[in-house]
């Protein structure tokens, strides 16, 4: 995938995106204050996706001076629109989407972002959902053959989605989302979340940076995004996370006598590894170069991770 030719190998002054060292990224930071602490990035990271202090430094508070920023022009933008039509619709949330490939860490980064941007000097009411409890439920995925494509477009309830992000839009209160039990693998039924028009909304998921289909007026997810964020890694680090994680979890979660993957928990570290590969390279790589990495060039924002995790590089979109 590092061969692709596309926006982030052009020449500075065609491409789309200001590109940005770790360094001159973290210069950005300005006078940002730091609001997390190292217990609060413990409880924040995911299993095997570590982040630290300096990495919230460097990286998320440049990032988050720059969302404020952001968030305080489309806001204004959005009220001088409403003196000007004599409306009074209320607020409308700004939506932040995050986006990347099975293990890349998308999960760390929402709750992070979430964390810092709820402790803005306002306290805004930031909230976070992921696009996994809008899947179709496990029985219908069997039904249509679709559990070997668990993550692909075509296993959510796009319509569902879409009528979430709508209502979240036009404010309305008390918008319900399912929500997914990774433990059991599937949609917890007659379970929900309840979002009430937040200020800012993140939404994390594979797939969220997918376009609209040319053929069609439907509206998608990425339609309803103000910025977008894209966290980019090549493959080989990909996999190395993936079996890592795997690993890990035939140690803890899969041994849980009502986790879905229970049936691992008990192979030798030949068999793990050698299912943990296969999972990756029948599923999760093929839905990364059919699926998630074409979006790449649609983010306001790539983080492109190095194989210890941190942020190596920064691209951000010009305006």
């Amino acid at each position: 995938m590092d061969e692709r030719t596309d926006q982030f190998s052009l020449p500075a002054d065609y491409s789309i995106y200001r590109q940005f060292s770790r360094a001159e990224w973290a210069a950005l930071r300005a006078d940002t204050p730091l609001t997390l602490t190292i217990e609060d990035l413990a409880r924040l990271q995911s299993i095997n996706d570590p982040i630290s202090v300096e990495e919230v430094i460097a990286i998320y508070l440049p990032l988050s001076r720059l969302l404020a920023l952001y968030v305080a022009a489309t806001q204004g933008l959005f009220k001088a629109t409403q003196r000007f039509l004599g409306a009074e619709d209320g607020k409308m949330p700004y939506i932040i989407g995050i986006a990347g490939s099975v293990a890349v860490g998308k999960s760390t980064t929402a709750r992070v972002l979430q964390a810092l941007l709820s402790r803005w000097p306002n306290t805004p009411k930031v909230e976070l959902i992921t696009t996994d409890g809008f899947l179709f439920p496990n029985e219908i995925l069997t039904r249509d053959g679709l559990m070997d494509k668990k993550g692909f477009p075509e296993s959510y309830d796009g319509a569902a989605l879409v009528r979430f992000l709508s209502q979240i839009k036009a404010g309305q209160h008390q918008v319900k989302a399912p929500v997914y039990s990774h433990l059991v693998y599937d949609v917890v039924p007659d379970k929900f979340t309840t979002v009430d028009r937040p200020d800012i909304l993140i939404v994390e998921g594979l797939n969220v940076l997918q376009p609209s289909r040319p053929d069609s007026d439907i509206a998608f997810v990425s339609d309803f995004f103000d910025f977008s964020i894209y966290l980019d890694a090549r493959e080989d680090n990909l996999v190395q996370w993936y079996v890592s994680r795997f690993m890990r979890l035939r140690q803890t979660a899969f041994r849980d006598p009502r986790s879905y993957f229970r049936k691992y928990a008990d192979l030798s570290d030949e068999e793990a590894r050698k299912t943990a590969l296969d999972i990756w390279t029948r599923i999760n790589l093929r839905n990364l170069n059919e699926n998630i990495l074409p979006t790449r060039p649609r983010a306001s924002l790539v983080l492109t991770k190095a194989s210890n995790h941190s942020i190596e590089k920064v691209a951000l979109r010009k305006l």
